[in-house]
């Protein structure tokens, strides 16, 4: 449940917009992100990694979203039609969460070997913001080839955000946390304040 403020629920209604998970035990934070979106009127589209479907089921993402979730680049409904191609048409946002090292590391070098990246690869930052948070150990947060990733990617147009700092689930105590659900509201409700309903 969002606890924000109502006004920030506002941007939503009307809105298409993609979540791609990626393996974390913060991904069930994700859960209540998806849920507030589709709740307050926006068509939400998720994506998920394999190894994220090890800490929540895809069925779980489609429940609270109300559509299917993409899982893999070789199911579609319609073949000639790659959903991954069609998923990222028309988008009005998009948030990677978790956004663990590993997929930093994807994006930046311009992998699409998964659902997540391969919807990533398909977007036109140019037109549509795609919001990276990442989430990680401390230690792997302050590794140099993260650091350079980050930059790569805030250069080449991703929105990154900071994480949170605190207490983890590995017992660190650091930078690393993924922002709470309400933040990441609140976030995405600030990219799309001021930018036209698409279609």
């Amino acid at each position: 449940m969002y606890h924000g403020h109502p006004d920030n629920l506002l941007p939503f209604k009307g809105r298409r917009i993609a979540v791609g998970v990626c393996a974390g035990i913060a991904s069930y934070k994700v859960c209540s992100v998806v849920s507030t979106l589709a709740q307050a009127g926006a068509e939400v589209t998720v994506s998920m990694t394999a190894d994220a479907q090890r800490f929540v089921t895809p069925l779980v993402f489609q429940s609270l979203s109300g559509r299917p979730v993409l899982t893999s680049p070789w199911e579609s409904s319609e073949p000639k039609d790659p959903q991954h191609i069609r998923a990222a048409s028309g988008l009005d946002v998009a948030l990677i969460a978790p956004c663990t090292m590993n997929m930093l590391a994807k994006l930046a070098q311009g992998s699409a070997d998964c659902m997540v990246s391969l919807l990533a690869a398909s977007i036109d930052r140019a037109k549509t913001p795609l919001v990276l948070a990442p989430s990680m150990n401390e230690v792997m947060w302050r590794q140099p080839a993260t650091t350079r990733n980050v930059a790569t990617l805030k250069a080449d147009g991703f929105h990154v955000i900071d994480p949170a700092s605190g207490w983890q689930a590995c017992r660190a105590v650091g930078p690393g946390r993924l922002p709470e659900p309400d933040a990441l509201i609140d976030l995405l409700a600030a990219v799309l304040r001021d930018r036209p309903v698409t279609g």
